[in-house]
């Protein structure tokens, strides 16, 4: 139930009606409550003379003009900014169309014209002409008025808003903010409990899920208090990004005990979609398919995958003093639940690999690879760690010597090779002169 839950939660944060429905709901209720305040009339003396002071005839014009100007142009600019978002997703990749969806600027624009639109609604059925009754609500038609000032601002706004939303580098610095904060999120500073070696699940009994789709929410805790009440161990097969077969194992438990597919289901929260929320590697992804889109013959922007090397790089660095969690839960001196995490070479694959394939022949994009790297082994200094990333150094200079056709740039890459070499070997001397 929490997994479902925290699903509940993650959909509704990156909904885009959510807000814009409620600023609705508040310019609905704010109209009804500002009109019985006009009609108990206890509207100071003082403020009348702010007020409107019109008649019913004026007030229905100035609330008409408020209502159908606000859909109009919230109609058009958002057509319009659909249409651009569209080009700019065939340069970035339409999965990036969720960083429109979700950003708050756009939906408190959307809300403020769809909430001034409903106000001045509810409050033009209120006003009457002297032949049906002779009620101005002042005060509501007042703050109408207002409001749609404040649609005037925030339609300034919004268009300086979006200029900077749908520019390259912004997109990357939004991207590359989503990869550091699901990176702290499944990091940690304390010292990670070790897997049991491959002996331990001898004999364990395999748990198959007839549910399909990406598993989105994993109650690890819950499901290690599970498993540690009915004395068994349960390991997951899959963890939260990985796609769920109908029909495939999901689990393993040992031993066998009544009630673990439903504890595992109950654990677990599937979604059509993958999502940057609890998934370290979709959030990278996206991040490098912006740096491959932007290195395709259609596109051939080296300029943006250097962008996309520097963040991937900058993420690297302020991994050095975390640790990555093993996915191990201890309770009661023994392991209850292992689930797979993402290991750092793992990490460092998803994030060069694919770029670097689709790099062969640029020396600028290779060069500023092997950069990167050294700068990463340069404050990480995990034996470990290095190896995995002198992994990807080598190949990038293995790529460059079979795909780069000018001496001159085969020597730079050469020469930045080397840094790393010594880099590795001796770590940073303070200057970094040779990179």
């Amino acid at each position: 139930m929490t997994a479902r839950l925290r699903k509940l939660i993650d959909d509704l944060a990156e909904s885009f009606w959510l807000l814009p429905a409620l600023l609705v709901a508040f310019g609905v209720i704010s109209a009804w409550a500002l009109v019985a305040v006009d009609r108990e009339g206890i509207v100071p003396d003082w403020a009348e003379e702010w007020l409107y002071n019109g008649g019913a005839t004026g007030a229905r014009t100035l609330l008409g003009a408020v209502a159908s100007s606000t859909i109009g142009v919230a109609g058009t600019v958002f057509s319009i900014t659909i249409a651009a978002l569209s080009l700019a997703a065939g340069q970035m990749g339409p999965r990036l169309l969720r960083n429109f969806t979700r950003d708050r600027g756009n939906q408190i624009t959307l809300g403020v014209f769809l909430g001034t639109f409903c106000y001045a609604l509810v409050v033009l059925r209120s006003v009457r002409l002297p032949d049906e009754g002779a009620f101005i609500p002042h005060l509501a038609v007042s703050v109408g008025i207002a409001l749609a000032f404040v649609c005037v601002a925030t339609l300034v706004y919004f268009v300086g808003h979006m200029s900077g939303r749908i520019n390259v580098d912004t997109v990357i610095g939004l991207v590359s903010e989503d990869v550091r904060d699901v990176m702290r999120t499944l990091a940690t500073d304390d010292r990670q409990p070790a897997a049991p070696p491959p002996a331990f699940w001898r004999g364990a009994e395999p748990i198959a899920d007839d549910r399909r789709g990406y598993l989105h929410q994993l109650d690890e805790n819950g499901l290690a208090t599970w498993a540690c009440e009915h004395d068994t161990a349960i390991k997951m097969l899959v963890r939260p990004g990985d796609y769920v077969f109908p029909g495939a194992p999901i689990a393993m438990i040992k031993p066998l005990r009544d009630g673990a597919a439903e504890a595992i289901r109950n654990a677990t929260a599937l979604s059509p979609q993958r999502s940057t929320s609890t998934d370290l590697l979709f959030a990278v992804r996206q991040l490098v398919e912006v740096g491959v889109r932007a290195l395709s013959p259609g596109i051939n922007d080296p300029h943006t995958a250097i962008s996309v090397l520097d963040r991937l790089g900058s993420a690297l660095c302020e991994m050095k003093p975390l640790r990555l969690q093993t996915g191990v839960s201890i309770k009661d001196d023994r392991t209850v639940l292992v689930v797979p995490h993402v290991r750092y070479d793992e990490l460092v694959g998803a994030m060069f690999h694919m770029i670097r394939q689709n790099a062969a022949g640029k020396p600028s994009v290779l060069i500023r690879m092997m950069e990167v790297m050294t700068w990463v082994v340069s404050c990480e200094r995990d034996p470990a760690r290095m190896e995995a990333v002198r992994k990807h150094a080598d190949l990038v200079m293995r790529d460059a010597e079979r795909d780069v056709a000018s001496p001159s740039d085969l020597s730079d890459i050469r020469v930045r090779h080397r840094a790393f070499a010594d880099m590795i070997a001796g770590g940073p001397d303070g200057t970094l002169d040779a990179i």
